[in-house]
């Protein structure tokens, strides 16, 4: 081969992506979309995170799940990578300066996943059981239904989590069903939470396309992949958490459903030092144009910061100053 047929077929489009087989799976699904849509020669740079890499301390503790990105971003401002691909949960919800979100594709089922090998529910584990979640806002909703229950810290990719399931050392995880249907594992979901007993991380379920904001073409193109109702659902949901001080190790709870042409936001808050405190909850809702513009774009995070007001109304901020960081 010579040195210009090389060159020719060289990926002209790269994608930063982290090296878990989820992670992987998503870049994946993105390059073939954006060949199929766009017909681009597409490849992929994987990389290791901090976020991979400390596996022995809760996020919470260790700088929140911006250690997830923060590398792919290094990769875009350097040039070595065009995008990032990211699961949208684990996205701060302020980017830093000189990058935007181009696009967020339709929604997986944003819940939350009950496995097990031996129980069927939440409701059916026997007191004091031993459940695996590192998620602050899972560790409040959990305690609030079930305070008897031993929550364990569980860190590591999906199938890290999942062979230390198997092993013996739970009785049970909570995962996002969205990784676990993906990757063709929904038959380890024994039960899915109901969205208001244990509702939804920001973004849960969404994928998120992070580029350079001075990349204006490729910007463009990545707009036409946009999913109006789920980019308006996750831009509340981030809106919520962004007036609360935009930590992603609170543990705080935010999900947005449609109801014709409204939409119906659910949040809450826990104690993340007393997870036995009560939850803060509250619901708001507004009419929000369906479009990915920036007046539809506007009314969503208008909704999302009315749901914040309302938290702080109920004493948000006595449980704000116990989170991390």
């Amino acid at each position: 081969m010579t040195s210009s047929t090389a060159q020719a077929s060289a990926p002209t489009t790269l994608i930063a992506t982290r090296e878990s087989r989820l992670a992987l799976w998503q870049a994946e699904y993105v390059r073939d979309l954006l060949h199929a849509r766009f017909g681009l020669s597409v490849g992929l740079l994987g990389m290791t995170t901090r976020g991979d890499q400390i596996l022995d301390r809760a996020l919470s503790k260790v700088g929140g799940k911006g250690l997830f990105v923060k590398e792919l971003e290094v990769a875009l401002e350097e040039g070595r990578a065009h995008l990032a691909v990211h699961s949208l949960k684990d996205v701060p919800m302020e980017l830093p300066e000189g990058f935007v979100l181009a696009a967020v594709l339709e929604r997986e089922d944003p819940r939350d996943a009950f496995v097990s090998g031996r129980y069927a529910s939440v409701a059916e584990l026997p007191q004091g059981a031993v459940v695996g979640t590192s998620s602050l806002r899972r560790v409040v909703q959990l305690m609030n239904l079930r305070p008897d229950l031993h929550i364990a810290p569980l860190r590591g990719n999906l199938d890290t989590r999942l062979r230390k399931l198997d092993e013996g050392g739970y009785d049970a995880i909570v995962l996002a069903a969205a990784g676990l249907m993906r990757l063709g594992l929904a038959e380890r979901i024994r039960a899915r939470f109901d969205e208001v007993a244990m509702i939804p991380a920001a973004g849960q379920g969404a994928l998120g396309i992070e580029v350079r904001s001075d990349a204006t073409a490729l910007r463009a193109q990545l707009g036409q992949l946009v999913h109006a109702p789920t980019w308006l659902a996750v831009h509340a949901e981030r809106a919520v958490s962004r007036s609360l001080g935009g930590s992603c190790s609170m543990p705080l709870a935010a999900h947005a459903v449609w109801q014709g042409d409204q939409l119906v936001m659910s949040a809450a808050l826990g104690h993340a030092e007393d997870t036995a405190r009560p939850l803060l909850r509250t619901q708001a809702q507004a009419r929000v144009p369906m479009a990915s513009d920036a007046a539809a774009t506007a009314a969503a995070n208008a909704l999302g910061e009315l749901a914040a007001a309302q938290l702080r109304a109920l004493g948000a901020d006595a449980y704000l100053a116990a989170a991390p960081g």
